[in-house]
């Protein structure tokens, strides 16, 4: 596949429009800037599964799945994009658990776009999408003790802290904590419609 047809690719993922972002559905041609974003040390170390080096190949893998996981309803990846210029600035997805109809979030966002509420928008964007399209009766995320700043952002969600898994994750050799939240489908509801308080600017790293 030419660099040309990479960058105009079709998926069938739907796209996520908020006031800042877009969230779409990665293409082969996103590849190159995904192992350059990812591959930050700082985004690995606040990651479970994301290497660092960041291998060549391992974006194009990681990109080819997203078609089937999507069409077999396990889960739906989105490439988080500013929505101005269409710069690639990080990702976030859902893992679906169909039996349990309830998902997992993760997601990572790029250094440079660190602490300026992108990650809290695209949170938003993808829980809305959960709840009203998908309609999951749950959705569930968690991070590195370490990384206090993914509560902050789950917290700014709607997200309730429901415990704490002690030596539960261990990266690169170093064991940490894993903090779990979660957001029931009628708490969203009922939360939606009065907004969250607080800013949204905090440092939007979490968990792949």
């Amino acid at each position: 596949m030419s660099a040309p047809e990479r960058a105009t690719q079709v998926t069938t993922i739907p796209v996520l429009l908020g006031k800042r972002i877009k969230l779409r559905g990665f293409v082969l041609g996103d590849a190159r800037n995904v192992q350059l974003l990812a591959g930050d040390e700082r985004i690995a170390a606040t990651t479970l599964n994301i290497p660092h080096p960041y291998p060549d190949g391992a974006a194009e893998g990681w990109i080819g799945t997203h078609e089937t996981e999507f069409s077999s309803g396990e889960g739906v990846t989105w490439a988080v994009t500013l929505r101005d210029t269409g710069a690639l600035i990080g990702a976030i997805g859902l893992s679906i658990n169909r039996e349990h109809n309830r998902a997992t979030m993760g997601y990572w966002i790029a250094v440079p776009y660190w602490n300026q509420g992108y990650g809290t928008e695209a949170a938003r964007l993808v829980l809305q999408y959960g709840f009203e399209v998908r309609r999951l009766r749950r959705i569930d995320a968690e991070h590195f003790a370490g990384n206090p700043a993914s509560g902050r952002l789950m917290r700014k969600i709607g997200m309730t802290h429901e415990g704490t898994l002690r030596q539960h994750l261990v990266k690169w050799g170093r064991v940490d904590d894993a903090e779990y939240y979660g957001i029931l489908r009628e708490e969203f509801e009922r939360n939606s419609g009065s907004g969250s308080s607080g800013s949204d600017r905090s440092e939007d790293r979490s968990r792949d």
